[in-house]
């Protein structure tokens, strides 16, 4: 509990707040992540199947591995850590939401400003004529109704670069941020993992609140281990109750 009211005191002092979410805060909601021992790499090779390689060279494979993903999606919600960041915002103590995640599920929760650096599951594209459709068309059908081209989530696939209107924008929201909270990242995929590192250049306090360790936790002001939705509803508790105040470790 002594975190998280440092938290909360971090929280209220140390504005403007901003978001890196990862994985572990779509764990909580019934996605799986890559990396843990439940997670897809467990099953799946994503190096092998989330490339531009496979789409072309082994089609079934690929859309076979989104599909799964895709209706993994259709059954998850916001969990409770989405639904209070969109409650912070709308109270002005958070300022956006940069996130790895392709869910969508912060802006189903409510989320307005969100980032997303890695794009999204719930749109595609044509690969030959870029004409967007829903991503759950790749559940129905694989090749564009329009000029019969191949079609493709809109997310980044292995090898290929982010978007650089995203990428900038998150740079430029962790060189402003007063509080800088890394949630359910594992901080080992570039360059979303030079985020907390820019921002603790610019003056930012650091938080990270995740399950396993990170190669940034020596460096960071507060590490809080632990469920996402459980440690943020419990923040926000301290928040109602007027328990929080104290600005935490200097």
């Amino acid at each position: 509990m002594e975190d998280l009211v440092k938290l909360a005191g971090l929280i209220e002092g140390k504005g403007p707040m901003v978001v890196l979410s990862g994985a572990g805060m779509s764990t909580e909601s019934n996605l799986p992540d890559f990396r843990s021992r439940e997670g897809l790499w467990a099953r799946f090779d994503p190096m092998r199947l989330a490339t531009l390689s496979a789409l072309e060279n082994r089609p079934e494979e690929f859309y076979a591995f989104y599909r799964m993903r895709l209706e993994a999606l259709r059954g998850a919600f916001p969990n409770s850590g989405h639904r209070t960041l969109a409650k912070w915002e709308k109270k002005g103590l958070l300022a956006a939401i940069v996130t790895q995640n392709v869910d969508g599920l912060h802006q189903q929760s409510g989320s307005r400003r969100v980032v997303e650096l890695h794009g999204t599951l719930l749109t595609a594209r044509c690969k030959r004529c870029g004409a967007g459709f829903s991503g759950f068309v790749l559940l129905e059908r694989i090749l564009c109704e329009r000029c019969g081209g191949p079609l493709r989530p809109d997310v980044v696939l292995f090898g290929e670069n982010l978007p650089a209107g995203a990428l900038e924008e998150a740079e430029q929201l962790a060189s402003n941020a007063g509080l800088f909270v890394v949630l359910g990242s594992s901080l080992t995929v570039s360059p979303a993992n030079s985020l907390p590192g820019i921002a603790r250049a610019c003056g930012a306090k650091v938080v990270i609140v995740n399950r396993d360790p990170t190669p940034f936790d020596g460096r960071a002001d507060l590490v809080v281990r632990g469920e996402i939705g459980s440690a943020l509803s419990a923040v926000d508790r301290l928040f109602e109750s007027g328990a929080g105040g104290s600005e935490g470790p200097r």
